[in-house]
């Protein structure tokens, strides 16, 4: 659908390619081209899970230096924005969405993949924001997913030393979901997300929007938040028919309505 992104669906599963050589360098392109993406896949009934992938050799090693080299605060005013917004519009995709890592995951490329519901990463991975060493911080999102995820005293450690990990410590630490051998990235990434394909897709969504919504709120908005969300999905297809299969004894058959 772009140059240097499309959108593929296959058997339920949209896969977001990046496919900018050699390193998938997050240009102002690249950036609209994944908001383009992240619309179309919300878009498509056909499309119930989302794999985002930057192909065999590598994920995404960031943003492109030499565009920003040049840039007047003026200017990054803008750019930042819309770069986190567009990173946003593939957090805010309402299916499960996985990241599957080859190669190098750093800068906004481990903020894309931070986008992301889950993490498969290669085996022989690095991922990493080393944005301090160009005396600047993460600006799409790390500080505030990677803290999130990670806890604050990790993500002060990578942000700040500006190191990479490896796929066993981003494993460790919760950065990485799942590790398996490169060539078997993308495959392990289908894996995951296939239980998903035949699952209610109101309710998928909801339990997205409750636990990404309840982070940004106080425990007791959360707790309302997750009650109005549960009350909604009485007026759904798929939870009449999971609450009468589940009477009956038999295998719910889910519509996504």
């Amino acid at each position: 659908m772009g140059e240097f992104v499309r959108l593929e669906t296959k058997d339920g599963i949209g896969t977001i390619r990046l496919e900018r050589p050699p390193m998938n360098a997050l240009n102002t392109q690249v950036q609209e081209e994944l908001r383009a993406a992240a619309a179309a896949a919300t878009a498509a009934a056909e499309v119930r899970a989302v794999i985002v992938y930057g192909g065999e050799k590598v994920f995404a090693a960031g943003a492109d230096i030499k565009e920003m080299a040049d840039m007047s605060y003026v200017d990054m005013a803008d750019r930042a924005a819309d770069l986190s917004s567009a990173l946003g519009a593939i957090a805010r995709i309402p299916k499960p969405v996985v990241a599957a890592i080859t190669g190098y995951a750093l800068g906004g490329g481990c903020e894309l993949a931070l986008a992301c519901d889950w993490r498969v990463v290669a085996d022989d991975a690095k991922l990493g924001q080393p944005e301090i060493k160009l005396g600047i911080i993460p600006g799409a999102g790390g500080t505030q997913r990677l803290a999130r995820l990670v806890g604050p005293a990790r993500a002060k450690d990578l942000i700040m030393s500006g190191r990479m990990v490896d796929a066993q410590e981003a494993l460790r630490i919760g950065l990485a979901d799942r590790v398996a051998p490169a060539a078997e990235v993308y495959d392990a990434a289908v894996a995951l997300v296939r239980p998903y394909l035949a699952g209610p897709m109101q309710a998928l969504r909801a339990a997205k929007l409750a636990v990404d919504g309840g982070l940004d709120m106080d425990l007791n908005s959360g707790l309302a938040w997750e009650s109005q969300l549960f009350a909604a999905l009485f007026a759904t297809d798929d939870r009449r028919e999971g609450m009468t299969a589940f009477v009956a004894k038999r295998k719910p058959d889910f519509t996504g309505r």
